[in-house]
């Protein structure tokens, strides 16, 4: 049994704005056993002096794609599993170091990647995957050009990008598709809900799957006590996924009033991904984005600002998410800057960490700092509810990380 006190800590929990201080936490065996407000009695324990400084729950980021190393989707699938695992092993290794204890991959994580790193084979976060996305025919994941004819029979892996996505068309190929990712271990299932900016033949306006298939691959999801969580950047494909029962949305740029209220009452979640569009904007044209693409990016980007107040005033439940690519995951921690604009510290403190284990279904093991929890622990050196940007310096203001007790970073001591 190993035992770990975390000493003299000032506990951001995860919801509450108020942090007491002169805090102890007892870790034994990568669980939290014991908080108090009084000193905690140990023989064998080994004991960190916090010194006074914020001890929150490790960071959650719901929107990564681990093995998305190139803008290009169709050089990726060139690149096979090896060059794509390589990859995953860096940008996941960047994140832990960013104070990011759990990550939610959103389309293309697989079962070996988890293994691995349960296994404790790849240094990483903790580790949700949704599997392959999900796509109808001529859907944002289906990437071949329009000049291509082959077609896809089923539910097989013979589109260019079957590393992360299956095409499936009808009732009974969603609920197989469905249902074989369900097999492979994904924790939830990801449908492409709209069109998108990196795809060739789909307009960002276009609703995407019938009514009938979305309903069908959320009731295969109810029925494994999980959800469904889809790709949309308009109101409209916002609106009817949540209406036919999606759980969470992902992106949800163009969200209008109506439909920020609607997706409020219904309970659904938001998860925007505001720093992959502010990259692309700036940097897009030199990492390979096609020039006709980037005025879509640019309006997007521009738009998604006003999204999140909307979102925020209609009472929205909104988590943390950064969809980064290629390159550009280095830029994971700039989402914490770009989103003071409209939240308060303490709102995206709640994003990066209880709303996202909610999301997950965590809740009282992740995003939180109580009995029973995962070990999943960073220090702050410095307020992080009265500076968000010092979660923003990829790592650098944070003093300890802690995933599962293991400890994977410590200055104090």
């Amino acid at each position: 049994m190993t035992q770990l006190i975390l000493e003299n800590a000032r506990i951001f929990d995860g919801v509450s704005e108020e942090c007491p201080e002169g805090m102890t936490v007892l870790v034994e065996d990568g669980t939290i056993r014991e908080v108090s407000d009084r000193p905690i009695t140990s023989v064998d324990a080994q004991r960190i002096d916090v010194a006074g400084k914020t001890l929150m729950p490790g960071l959650i980021d719901m929107h990564v794609h681990s093995y998305f190393s190139d803008l290009d989707p169709r050089v990726l699938n060139d690149r096979d599993a090896p060059y794509r695992t390589a990859y995953a092993i860096k940008k996941l290794g960047h994140a832990l170091d960013s104070g990011f204890t759990t990550v939610r991959d959103i389309g293309g994580g697989d079962y070996p990647l988890a293994a691995a790193i349960a296994d404790g084979l790849i240094r990483a976060p903790r580790f949700f995957y949704a599997g392959k996305i999900l796509s109808m025919t001529g859907g944002h994941v289906d990437y071949r050009t329009p000049n291509e004819n082959h077609h896809t029979h089923g539910y097989c892996s013979c589109a260019s990008m079957n590393w992360a996505g299956v095409i499936a068309d009808g009732v009974d190929e969603c609920i197989k598709a469905a249902r074989e990712e369900l097999r492979r271990g994904a924790h939830c299932i990801k449908i492409v809900a709209s069109g998108g900016v990196m795809s060739p033949s789909d307009p960002i306006w276009m609703n995407q799957f019938r009514e009938d298939e979305i309903r069908a691959i959320v009731q295969e999801c109810v029925e494994r006590r999980t959800y469904v969580s889809a790709h949309c950047l308009t109101s409209e494909s916002t609106r009817r996924s949540v209406e036919f029962g999606v759980r969470c949305i992902e992106h949800a740029a163009l969200i209008d009033a109506e439909t920020a209220s609607f997706v409020a009452e219904r309970g659904a979640y938001v998860v925007p991904t505001l720093s992959v569009l502010f990259s692309l904007v700036e940097s897009g044209l030199g990492m390979g984005l096609p020039p006709d693409r980037i005025d879509d990016v640019r309006t997007i980007y521009e738009e998604s600002i006003d999204a999140l107040d909307l979102m925020r005033s209609a009472g929205v439940k909104v988590a943390f998410g950064t969809d980064l690519l290629a390159g550009f995951y280095t830029q994971q921690c700039r989402e914490f800057e770009l989103r003071r604009d409209v939240f308060t510290p303490v709102e995206i403190l709640r994003q990066a960490t209880s709303v996202g284990a909610e999301i997950l279904m965590q809740e009282g093991k992740l995003g939180c700092i109580e009995p029973g929890a995962h070990a999943d622990l960073i220090v702050v050196d410095g307020d992080p509810l009265e500076d968000i940007s010092l979660l923003a310096a990829d790592g650098r203001n944070l003093d300890l990380i802690m995933r599962a007790g293991e400890v994977v970073k410590n200055r104090l001591n």
